[in-house]
């Protein structure tokens, strides 16, 4: 722009300007001494890349949860970094909590739960089937599958639910803290 406003004034003024390369001279013909009109364009130095990994944002390891349903125990990951695990209630075995990579795709504060059987809705609370927290993971023929608080604690550690994953209240709000729509849920044997 400088080098435009510098060369449209010279020009009315009569002067040619040949740029080359990183010089622009007033030309021969010009009554001023070219000195006084060289003007000198400096392109900084740059350091070589070498290792252009160095320069980039470093990547940030999402948190995924693992399920592993022999343990009865799910595992907050952070990449390979074991952040938290709390002890679960599964599925029993002829209502299983399913196997296989899922996400999380709904998450409830104070969830309320319909019985399936009656269809008496219950408030919501610590007493409540589904306690303090809902997190979905999946859904089946037989209904949603999430992990829940539960105010049935002596079932934790046990193959006693219709699939989902029950937890303890303190446990579930925890891991509600931790995981977003779209986490990754990992439930293997």
């Amino acid at each position: 722009m400088v080098i435009r406003a510098a060369s449209s004034f010279l020009l009315s003024l009569g002067v040619l300007l040949a740029i080359s390369g990183k010089t622009a001279i007033a030309s021969p013909s010009s009554p001023f001494p070219p000195s006084r009109w060289q003007v000198e364009i400096q392109t900084p130095d740059l350091p070589m890349l070498e290792e252009h990994t160095e320069y980039l944002p470093e990547e940030i390891a999402v948190v995924h949860l693992v399920l592993k349903l022999r343990q009865r125990r799910v595992y907050v990951h952070r990449g390979e970094e074991i952040l938290a695990s709390y002890p679960v209630a599964i599925g029993r075995a002829d209502t299983p909590t399913p196997t296989g990579e899922f996400e999380v795709f709904q998450m409830i504060e104070d969830p309320v739960w319909q019985n399936p059987w009656t269809g008496e809705v219950r408030s919501p609370g610590a007493n409540s089937a589904l306690g303090l927290r809902w997190i979905a993971f999946t859904q089946m023929p037989n209904g949603v599958i999430g992990f829940h608080g539960t105010p049935t604690v002596s079932s934790i550690g046990q193959a006693a639910s219709n699939g989902c994953v029950r937890m303890h209240n303190a446990d579930v709000v925890a891991l509600f803290e931790r995981v977003e729509i779209g986490t990754t849920v990992i439930v293997e044997l």
